[in-house]
């Protein structure tokens, strides 16, 4: 298909409304195999479930863009295997939309799946456990009537649902039991948010009237209706629920796990006192792996001065892997990867912090599946960022060796989904490919090279777009004294098919974070930018995931600055290089920080982008520095140490105000586009009211959207349909381009 410009807002928004509909894979499950005849085995594989839990079964999920609705549905894939081969993926039946479902696990053998499910009893909304087998359901416990606890908890950050090795009961996470104010009379007082300890009984608590409007603290944005986690147990033969007791009151549990020989559970525990900072994007958060018996004795296992995440029980049942990383400072980072030793009590290192990666391994940056352990307990698979790619890597426990698992000819990114009994299940995707999945089985140790991958679904290639990754070096005045030597890289997508001598508009894209990264996979709104006729360059500048610690530490002190003119180098290298771009036909967008570097670049640039689109924008860190859920990050971005008890001082905040777009907002005269969420936690909406009053008032072209029931992501069906045909428009008007 030729390239043609589509400046039509049915037309906009088809384009974005059928890139959008292309479902994405969660994890999955693999279940139990059956023999067949001659040796060979079958295994179904189970992608029938809700909810966002990494390594519980998986979902699908699709957007539909029409009802602004986001459908979850499950699919069953059979494959016929040999010893270590699949020789044959049985034809897919009809997807099942998923109703009602927060949670689902299979149980250790298979027999039976548990399933947190919502739905309306007598006019008002109940949780439900049900427990099913290959028959039907056999027992449900509607949860919010046993009045043991509050909301279950269906979060990545908590959440869990786990059976125990015997199958006779489930540990999941829910919210502490509130207590319910007295009409009349004298109770006990009510715990405050700090004290009210995860490890607090079950029983029913009261507060006195005048403790009914106190204030509970959350854990910030996207984690707002979380306050004071709780362990919980579900007896299935007794129909029973408890709260697991012995917690330390200081603590919020959350990614649990049974123990080895169900001697308890294991469990990250967050430090809360004295007041809680936001989790969400922060794996710099305090914490640490906890062991609590049933008896209700607890030890911390760990260190507990880190930040911990993921832990993993190996299938023999003896050595527990975890992430562990820096508190405070960058709030994503380089992690290492630590080994818990059942037997002897003893911690090991396995992986260290990549500072500068020297090979095809630049270190670990995402959490671990919930199945990422070999049949043999020796080996650990999982995904992580490489410069601008995610590649599949694999960890011998005894040489401490990591191998590459992939080449990223076909694919730009390879997620690990689920590795049980050596069968490997991974998403695979690129700038021009929608989702697919792929599995394939784990070679025996020293032939990881030989992996024989079967696509489950057939790869398909958008036919209109084409891409490309880019290194890019910055200039000698552009160097980081501190850490020199640093490269970084970027993502360029297009129409394919240009016409010689026809000039394409570019849209330079920011990510936020800042320590994040664009790996090289579908992106929609890229994608359907390209599909309507823009270029779209995806910038990793200096700072980003994927390129070594001292590229994320390089960036400390220096945003506003290093991180701009990482972007602005990109553009112009690019340009250089891109015959089929149009350089005087140039817009500039991003979220948070990257609606930060959007709109340092129209202030510090002010004659070169044409038009700006920032979603929920950090403009002035001085201001935002009292209404953000991460205030630790407001001081450590401009370099500042922080503490839990440190207060705002002048020099403090005149350096975040100078650090800030808000210091070039005179210069700014691109017109810009303001997408603001009102429910935002972590970029308070009158960051970019702050902007939208200052361009108002010089009679700068500015529109702003307010989407009041949005947060900070804007991830609402009907927002981001909204968002992308707005920013359309504003760009084809503002390049002069309708």
């Amino acid at each position: 298909m030729e390239f043609l410009l589509q400046t039509e807002p049915e037309s906009i928004s088809a384009a974005f409304r059928e890139y959008s509909q292309f479902p994405t894979p969660g994890s999955v499950t693999v279940c139990p195999e059956v023999s067949a005849s001659g040796g060979a085995r079958y295994i179904n594989l189970l992608t029938d479930c809700s909810g966002a839990i990494h390594g519980l079964e998986g979902q699908w999920s699709q957007n539909e863009t029409d009802r602004g609705i986001r459908l979850r549905f499950g699919k069953q894939y059979t494959l016929l295997c040999d010893s270590r081969t699949v020789q044959h993926v049985l034809p897919l039946g009809h997807c099942s939309h998923v109703q009602g479902e927060l949670l689902s696990s299979h149980s250790p053998s298979g027999a039976l799946k548990a399933v947190v499910r919502e739905t309306s009893c007598q006019g008002k909304g109940h949780q439900f456990l049900e427990i099913w087998n290959k028959h039907g359901m056999t027992k449900s416990l509607d949860l919010t009537s046993l009045n043991k606890h509050g909301r279950v908890y269906e979060d990545a950050q908590f959440g869990c649902l786990a059976w125990s090795a015997c199958e006779g009961r489930v540990l999941y996470v829910a919210e502490r039991k509130r207590p319910k104010a007295e009409s009349s009379g004298v109770s006990e007082p009510r715990p405050s948010s700090h004290s009210a300890g995860a490890g607090h009984s079950g029983e029913e608590l009261t507060a006195r009237k005048e403790d009914r409007s106190v204030y509970w603290e959350d854990w910030g944005e996207g984690l707002s209706s979380k306050s004071v986690p709780v362990l919980c147990i579900a007896d299935i033969d007794k129909c029973t629920v408890s709260v697991l007791q012995g917690i330390p009151a200081q603590v919020s549990p959350g990614q649990a796990v049974w123990a080895p020989r169900d001697e308890g559970v294991l469990f990250v525990g967050w430090w809360h006192e004295p007041f809680r900072l936001g989790l969400k994007f922060c794996s710099n958060r305090r914490s640490a792996l906890f062991h609590v018996d049933l008896e209700e004795n607890c030890e911390c296992l760990s260190s507990d001065s880190n930040a911990v995440s993921s832990p993993r029980l190996s299938p023999d049942k003896r050595y527990i892997i975890y992430l562990q990383g820096q508190v405070f400072g960058p709030h994503n980072q380089c992690l290492s990867l630590q080994l818990y030793d059942w037997e002897t009590k003893r911690t090991s290192l396995l992986v260290d912090v990549v500072k500068r990666p020297e090979d095809e391994f630049a270190g670990v940056y995402e959490a671990l599946p919930t199945r990422c352990w070999s049949a043999d307990s020796q080996r650990v698979v999982f995904s992580s960022a490489r410069r601008n790619w995610k590649g599949l890597f694999v960890l011998d426990r005894c040489t401490r060796k990591v191998t590459p698992l992939v080449d990223h000819e076909e694919f730009g990114s390879w997620k690990l989904l689920a590795i049980e009994r050596d069968l490997m299940v991974v998403n695979c995707t690129a700038p021009n490919s929608p989702p697919c999945l792929k599995v394939g089985f784990l070679p025996p140790a020293g032939g990881e090279a030989g992996v024989s991958w079967t696509p489950l679904d057939e790869p398909r290639q958008i036919s209109h777009l084409e891409w490309r990754a880019l290194d890019i070096t910055p200039t000698a005045q552009e160097e980081n004294t501190e850490y020199s030597g640093l490269d970084f890289g970027a993502l360029l997508v297009k129409p394919r098919a240009i016409r010689s001598g026809v000039k394409v508009p570019l849209v330079v894209f920011a990510h936020g974070g800042p320590h994040s990264q664009f790996s090289a996979e579908w992106n929609v709104f890229s994608a359907a930018l390209a599909r309507v006729g823009f270029a779209v360059l995806m910038v990793n500048y200096r700072g980003s995931t994927g390129f070594g610690q001292d590229s994320i530490l390089s960036l400390i002190g220096n945003i506003g600055n290093q991180d701009v003119k990482d972007v602005q180098r990109a553009v112009l290298t690019t340009l250089m290089n891109g015959t089929t771009l149009d350089p005087t036909k140039v817009a500039v967008m991003g979220g948070s920080h990257g609606g930060f570097l959007a709109c340092h670049l129209i202030g510090q640039y002010p004659d070169f982008y044409r038009a700006c689109a920032a979603r929920n924008p950090v403009i002035n860190a001085a201001t935002l520095l009292g209404t953000s859920d991460i205030i630790d990050w407001r001081y450590s971005s401009v370099g500042l140490q922080y503490s839990l008890d440190r207060l705002p001082s002048p020099d403090a905040l005149t350096t975040m105000f100078h650090l800030s777009p808000i210091a070039h907002a005179s210069q700014i005269r691109t017109p810009v586009l303001l997408m603001l969420g009102g429910k935002d936690k972590r970029v308070s909406p009158h960051q970019g009211l702050e902007l939208y009053r200052a361009l108002k008032s010089r009679s700068s072209p500015v529109r702003l959207l307010w989407f009041a029931e949005d947060g900070h992501s804007l991830s609402r069906v009907d927002t981001q349909a909204d968002c992308f045909l707005n920013v359309v428009l504003w760009f084809l008007q503002h390049m002069d381009l309708l």
